[in-house]
């Protein structure tokens, strides 16, 4: 395998579709050395289906040659968006945690997550959501914010972030450099934030620097065109977000995941070999294609192609994957494939359950 393809597929996070791992998937891990994948609620039936997949997975990168293992994620942030649910543990929002109010309660939940991820094989949860929920009319956030208080964000974020990653779960703090001000969801179309610098630096920005101190392993940006920071190019595609704001002046030096990068926000603007390249050159580490295979391979090869013509540096593409084959090596060794018995035996076990319920009474909600 030319040396250009492995390191651009040790970049790219994709998905699939179905319970199985797709041929698709399968030959992305083997010809492209594809080194990550998302799962989503398409792909979960039960704990032991999730384990027997996530072995499957596995399997196919060690058939490949890869020398470190998959790095599998999940969104399991609690509340709407939880892609296991019953009979894993039912989380409150992150919006109850925050109306709780508990450092302890916020450390404990990413610690119960972290337990039920790593028992069916998944080491990276795309959580804990930090933006600050200031619009009511954000159709998008909302209950997924701790709240509207920047400081109680940064608190229990950081306290969530600590739970997750001292159980072995890589955590990810969600949408830079905030989409907690906008009113429409970049799912659908490109959000707008006109806020100055100094408003940005005290309710978006800070609960990220609280993360960054808290020693979060990966940040993840957000399609939200951020005027004061490029009035040009969404945050995911802004080297001036990316490269000179979060590595530059906020000093931040884990990986960095961009949003997925099918959302329509990107994609009715540009094509997916543009989103990859003006992604990676903007400084984001990983780079997700969520379900289209065809998109997946325009990215990949776009990306091969710009290393190759130095439209893509090759310095740049050796740091970001240096970035990422640390954060492999930190929490995803040793390996264990995990076992199906081992995974059904700790979903929804009674102590979780038991928290999950003290949280909403803490925030005055029934049980």
């Amino acid at each position: 395998m030319r040396e250009s393809v492995r390191k651009v597929g040790q970049r790219f996070l994709i998905g699939f579709h179905g319970h199985e791992a797709s041929l698709d998937v399968k030959r992305m891990i083997r010809d492209f050395a594809v080194g990550q994948v998302i799962l989503f609620a398409r792909n979960v039936d039960s704990p032991e289906q999730v384990a027997d997949l996530v072995r499957e997975l596995q399997s196919a990168a060690r058939d490949a040659g890869h020398d470190l293992p998959l790095l599998i994620g999940v969104d399991q942030e609690g509340g709407r968006v939880a892609r296991l649910k019953e009979p894993w543990t039912l989380w409150p929002p992150l919006r109850v945690v925050g109306e709780a109010g508990s450092e302890d309660y916020a450390r404990r939940m990413g610690a119960a997550l972290a337990a039920e991820l790593l028992a069916c094989g998944i080491r990276c949860d795309f959580a804990p959501v930090v933006d600050v929920d200031t619009n009511p009319k954000n159709p998008v956030i909302g209950d997924r914010s701790f709240g509207g208080d920047p400081e109680k964000v940064g608190r229990l974020g950081a306290a969530m972030i600590r739970g997750l990653q001292e159980s072995g779960v890589i955590a990810c703090a969600k949408h830079f450099p905030g989409h907690g001000d906008t009113e429409v969801d970049s799912h659908l179309d490109l959000p707008a934030v006109d806020h100055s610098l100094s408003r940005l630096e005290d309710v978006e920005l800070r609960p990220f620097r609280s993360a960054i101190e808290a020693g979060v392993a990966m940040v993840m940006t957000a399609h939200v065109l951020v005027r004061e920071l490029d009035d040009q190019l969404p945050a995911t595609l802004s080297p001036k977000v990316i490269a000179e704001l979060l590595r530059g002046r906020m000093k931040y030096g884990g990986v960095v995941v961009a949003d997925d990068l099918e959302m329509k926000a990107l994609a009715k603007r540009w094509r997916p070999a543009e989103i990859a390249v003006l992604a990676a050159q903007a400084g984001c580490d990983l780079l997700p294609f969520s379900a289209d295979h065809g998109a997946q391979v325009e990215g990949i090869e776009a990306l091969i192609k710009g290393l190759e013509s130095e439209t893509i540096r090759y310095a740049d593409m050796d740091d970001s994957c240096t970035r990422v084959r640390r954060l492999k090596q930190r929490f995803l060794l040793p390996h264990r494939d995990p076992d199906p018995k081992a995974a059904r035996l700790a979903a929804g076990v009674g102590e979780r359950w038991a928290l999950s319920r003290e949280i909403r009474e803490r925030a005055g909600l029934p049980a």
